[in-house]
């Protein structure tokens, strides 16, 4: 082989050409790989947070991933019905102009229990206490841990612990994070009552306890501003749990049924409710942090508007 059929398989150049898109890949400035720029944003003595951010774009590798995850959520945001034009099959309301620029995205949230084991439970708070969020979907574990954290503090660790060594002295660890036993007790302590109070209510009043409802009230009663669901409670955003009984609440809920039995909690309203937030939405968004029947359960909902169509999606989990 000679040294010029070499160097042309080596350095043969490329063909491209500015504004094409070859193979999936888009030639122009906008998608050139570029950081953020620290000296320039900090002339002024001021880090430019939103500009950090849109930086992510175009850092390239796992930043990018979060960079359109950025982009996807603050069109959810910024969206409103007067970006559409009117159809026919609008109400006259729909068609007021005022309605219009008032009427959002319905944003649904979902996530799994670790976020809420974790510090990121905090930021959860903060978008459920500002309204930022329309819907929630968790899993059990979700549920009970924020009001947990609430009665007993959660501890850091590490992965490498033994859980069973860590069982002989009742701590349980979640990954790098460690929860004592006597948290559970406390929970105990706290959750029977209210589930005594469920069921009077429902023999005496005829409730039909939810899910969503069971969850709305234990925020009620946990009246502590540090709680997710307390927040979710106060402004009357619905939080849903398919598998509420699959964790700690499910245990209270085992023994609470020998004791005084009778509870009833029906998960087919819930379905019923939540499929309807998403039909009726002339717009919804979905943000899913983790996979499973958080996942599942939100866009399943969504799928009744005849999945992904006029929707925005960003969703952090397993591919596969």
């Amino acid at each position: 082989m000679s040294a010029s059929t070499v160097r042309e398989a080596v350095l043969t150049p490329s063909t491209h050409k500015e504004g094409e898109s070859i193979k999936g890949v888009e030639i122009s400035k906008e998608n050139q790989v570029c950081g953020f720029e620290w000296e320039e944003s900090l002339k002024e003595e001021l880090l430019d947070f939103d500009l950090l951010m849109k930086s992510y774009r175009t850092t390239g590798f796992q930043a990018t991933s979060l960079g359109k995850s950025i982009e996807e959520i603050n069109k959810m945001l910024n969206w409103r019905l007067s970006d559409e034009e009117i159809l026919e099959t609008d109400s006259e309301e729909e068609r007021e102009m005022n309605y219009r620029r008032e009427k959002k995205c319905t944003i649904f949230l979902g996530y799994t229990s670790n976020l809420v084991s974790s510090g990121l439970r905090e930021t959860i708070k903060f978008l459920v206490k500002n309204k930022m969020v329309d819907a929630i979907v968790s899993s059990a574990g979700g549920i009970e841990e924020d009001f947990i954290k609430c009665l007993a503090p959660t501890y850091l660790g590490d992965f490498s612990l033994s859980g069973s060594s860590l069982r002989l002295s009742m701590l349980n660890r979640i990954g790098n994070l460690v929860v004592p036993n006597d948290n559970y007790c406390k929970f105990e302590d706290w959750v029977v009552p209210i589930l005594d109070q469920l069921l009077e209510d429902q023999k005496k009043e005829g409730t039909l306890w939810t899910p969503s409802k069971v969850i709305a009230r234990l925020g009620k009663e946990i009246n502590h501003e540090d709680s997710i669901y307390y927040w979710a409670y106060k402004n009357n955003i619905p939080v849903f749990c398919p598998a509420l009984t699959d964790g700690s609440l499910g245990d209270m809920m085992y023994f609470h049924s020998y004791k005084s039995p009778g509870l009833v909690v029906d998960i087919v309203s819930d379905i019923r409710e939540i499929n309807n937030i998403a039909v009726k939405a002339k717009k919804s968004g979905i943000i899913i942090l983790g996979g499973g029947v958080v996942k599942h359960h939100i866009c399943n909902a969504n799928l009744f508007r005849n999945g992904v169509q006029e929707q925005h999606t960003c969703i952090l989990s397993s591919t596969y």
